[in-house]
């Protein structure tokens, strides 16, 4: 890693993902739940947000801090693409400290989330070895 990477991932949200997620957070807002006039239904801002993080889980970052700016509603159905860079990097002793942007699309190319986390990627354990018994 180094300051200025990118990483990339998409996904399109259905309606079925939606349900669960209002079921798992309890979050059961009408505009969660029933179609607009135009019959979308909002994808839950917390939902949209699980783009970044999986790109963090990509690297076994750990999020210390995280700031979300909802930008756009985001419905079931749409695609939705996210960017990550690397702003900065700390090498420690068994970690890295790292703080990095993201931005998120819509399959319009309209931004839908943008924001800014710093947290630590952790090194990989080192793979214990087994020694055969005599």
């Amino acid at each position: 890693m180094q300051v200025g990477d990118t990483k990339s991932w998409e996904r399109t949200f259905t309606l079925d993902e939606v349900r669960l997620f209002a079921h798992l957070s309890g979050d059961k807002g009408a505009h969660h739940i029933l179609p607009d006039e135009q019959g979308r239904v909002m994808v839950h801002g917390l939902l949209t947000a699980t783009l970044p993080t999986k790109l963090g889980g990509d690297l076994n970052y750990i999020a210390r801090s995280l700031n979300f700016d909802f930008l756009r509603p985001v419905y079931a159905g749409d695609t939705v693409r996210c960017i990550v860079t690397v702003t900065q990097l700390e090498q420690q002793a068994g970690r890295t400290h790292m703080t990095s942007i993201f931005t998120c699309f819509n399959q319009h190319g309209k931004r839908v989330l943008a924001g800014e986390t710093q947290g630590v990627v952790r090194e990989p354990e080192p793979e214990e070895t087994c020694v055969p018994c005599d």
